[in-house]
């Protein structure tokens, strides 16, 4: 069960970044910005060649073979994810980071060299999509599942809670 979690979660989330990245791309990209919600959200079309906030906008070669990396270990390791807290998270993620290589391999300047299509501003703070977005989720989810001690796959044992300062009863 855990597993179906993980693929439809990750097939959900590449298959609407996909659909909102295309009609960016048409409805946004050359478009003054569009501003809804009494001004709160932009929609206004920035190719990223970098990272989230454009970091290292010259190594998009290097975020293609970490994207690549991220998918291969998720896949590697999704047989053995048994919660549906993991398979949520690492699904979020790899939808993201799917949606993400997608744009790097298709889109231009060419394969492995492709800029993301971010099109959503919230306040003043950076421009992003739907696929960051979702692997900022599966991130969260995550470090919830860490944080509570549960374990990625049934082989390991569960973790020992945390032992409070000073010898006192586990927290």
């Amino acid at each position: 069960m855990s597993q179906r979690v993980l693929w439809i979660t990750a097939a959900a989330g590449l298959a609407l970044d996909q659909v909102t990245k295309a009609v960016a791309a048409v409805a946004v990209e050359g478009h003054p910005p569009s501003h809804v919600l009494g001004g709160h959200v932009t929609f206004t079309a920035y190719r990223n060649s970098g990272a989230a906030g454009s970091f290292a906008p010259r190594a998009t070669l290097v975020f293609t073979v970490l994207a690549i990396g991220v998918l291969a270990f998720i896949a590697r390791t999704s047989p053995t994810v048994r919660t549906k807290g993991w398979a949520l998270g690492l699904g979020l993620i790899f939808g993201g980071a799917g949606g993400n290589l997608a744009d790097r391999i298709f889109r231009t300047p060419g394969f492995g060299r492709g800029a993301v299509l971010d099109f959503i501003q919230v306040g003043h703070g950076g421009i992003f999509n739907l696929s960051d977005q979702c692997v900022m989720a599966g991130v969260v989810t995550v470090m919830i599942q860490l944080l509570r001690g549960v374990p990625l796959s049934a082989a390991q044992p569960p973790a020992e809670p945390a032992a409070a300062p000073c010898g006192g009863p586990p927290l």
